[in-house]
């Protein structure tokens, strides 16, 4: 983990108070994204995602929520490189924390599936890797601060991020195929930011490191703009991959526990 260290118990990250019991999401929510791409003389939105939350049911007597997260190019862009991505995740509504996880991804000739499934008491998570040429099963050894990436989504939105240092790294643990990573996320500051299609927002300004894949280098950040209410709803993101870059805005919305727009900014005429 080099220089991170993680909380062994309680809470992975600072929880805002008014977040600890009702979160900043809720059963319902549907987050729409277009996604955007920019290399040399091409920009153009390439494509779509979606994530909504769902009903998960119980077990142990506690109720679950079911993230679903779907990704795909438009038909004019499949030619070019393909992509029907889809993420799913199931988690204690209480503790937000991870039960099960599933990931099916086809970009361009790369497809990997992965299915975990968490170990209450130990945190180890048994994982299922299904790849082109073969199928690998393992045990990861996880620990209490160790998410899929869908849990972690939801986890970062329950943070107080005003208990955050500006420009400090803050460990991140989360397992993808069939790997556990400690990367970071950095609060970099508040930020009147424009989002294209809805107009001027405030923000929480991010800068996340990235793992490196067949999309990502790994080795730049990736830019976070977050509504700065207790939505948390990203709203903006910008990443170098390995050929230009790729931008995420905010399209559409049901759901939100919060109104979005009490952090529109009103420009006076």
């Amino acid at each position: 983990m080099g220089a991170f260290s993680f909380p062994l118990s309680g809470q992975c990250f600072p929880i805002h108070p008014e977040l600890a019991q009702e979160h900043a999401f809720k059963q319902g929510e549907r987050l729409s994204y277009i996604i955007h791409y920019k290399w040399l003389g091409i920009r153009t939105d390439v494509g779509a995602a979606q994530v909504s939350l769902l009903d998960g049911g119980e077990q142990n007597g506690r109720r679950l929520l079911h993230p679903v997260a779907v990704g795909m190019t438009y038909r004019f862009w499949d030619v070019f490189f393909k992509v029907r991505d889809k993420y799913e995740s199931v988690f204690y509504e209480d503790s937000v924390r991870p039960v099960y996880f599933h990931r099916d991804i086809h970009e361009g000739k790369y497809t990997i599936q992965n299915y975990y499934h968490w170990d209450d008491s130990t945190h180890a998570i048994s994982a299922e890797v299904v790849k082109s040429d073969r199928i690998i099963d393992t045990l990861l050894p996880g620990h209490e601060c160790t998410f899929d990436i869908l849990t972690l989504f939801y986890n970062a939105r329950n943070m107080d991020f005003e208990a955050l240092e500006a420009g400090v790294n803050n460990p991140v643990s989360f397992a993808i195929d069939e790997e556990i990573f400690d990367i970071y996320f950095r609060y970099v500051g508040r930020e009147e930011k424009r989002i294209p299609g809805l107009g001027v927002y405030r923000t929480l300004k991010f800068a996340a490191k990235v793992v490196a894949g067949e999309v990502f280098t790994g080795e730049q950040e990736m830019l976070i703009w977050v509504s700065d209410d207790m939505n948390r709803v990203p709203l903006l993101f910008e990443s170098p991959v390995i050929v230009g870059s790729v931008f995420g805005r905010l399209s559409g919305w049901d759901g939100l526990r919060y109104p979005l727009e009490e952090c529109k900014v009103i420009k006076n005429k």
